[in-house]
């Protein structure tokens, strides 16, 4: 079951930097909640796609994975580990550093947990030196 999960959230992960929000959702079950940690909690499918479309007003392109550094997954939960970068509401690129952690019921998302750091000026070529 952890081996399905994680490549659903490796699918998870791709579809949502695509800014593909109906694909993030059509992962999630009817009853998902998104708790982004220290800011808002969103219950159902519905209040998660207007989430997501008021992130992309703002920033007006999806948040960009450069960096995944860890896909663990054991039961029903799933953890993803990296770092990407978001546009903020003034059109700069501001990097951050992510943890999900994902529940599953059966093969659907009931719940997202995200901790979101904004972090110092982190480039792609930073993992590299």
């Amino acid at each position: 079951m952890s081996a399905r999960n994680k490549e659903i959230v490796r699918k998870v992960n791709a579809v949502f930097a695509e800014g593909k929000f109906e694909g993030f959702l059509s992962f999630c079950d009817e009853d998902v909640e998104w708790t982004i940690v220290g800011d808002k909690v969103v219950k159902g499918r519905e209040a998660v796609r207007q989430l997501m479309q008021s992130m992309a007003e703002e920033s007006a392109e999806p948040p960009r994975f450069f960096d995944v550094d860890v896909v663990i997954g054991e039961d029903d939960f799933v953890v993803s580990h990296g770092d990407m970068t978001m546009k903020d509401k003034h059109g700069r690129t501001v990097p951050y550093s992510y943890c999900d952690i994902y529940r599953f019921r059966g093969e659907k998302i009931a719940e997202l947990r995200s901790f979101i750091a904004k972090t110092e000026a982190k480039l792609e070529t930073s993992r590299s030196a």
